[in-house]
């Protein structure tokens, strides 16, 4: 992400709730600050619906993201 950044792509990145202490973690050993949005754990057994869903509730937040 730091490297899109670098290069003047906007870049946001979406995990779960359960990653929320290893991204903080990762982004303060690589001394960056990255744009994160998370989102409630676990998705890998979610329906197509429930991650639309999902998508559509956390939408709006990531584009305020990518454009401040």
């Amino acid at each position: 992400m730091a490297n899109l950044e670098e290069r003047g792509i906007p870049t946001v990145g979406v995990a779960t709730t359960e990653f929320i202490q290893g991204a903080e973690a990762q982004a303060k050993s690589l001394g960056t600050d990255p744009a994160l949005v998370f989102i409630p754990h676990p998705v890998q057994d979610r329906t197509d619906d429930e991650l639309r869903r999902l998508a559509d509730e956390h939408f709006d937040a990531i584009v305020k993201l990518l454009v401040k």
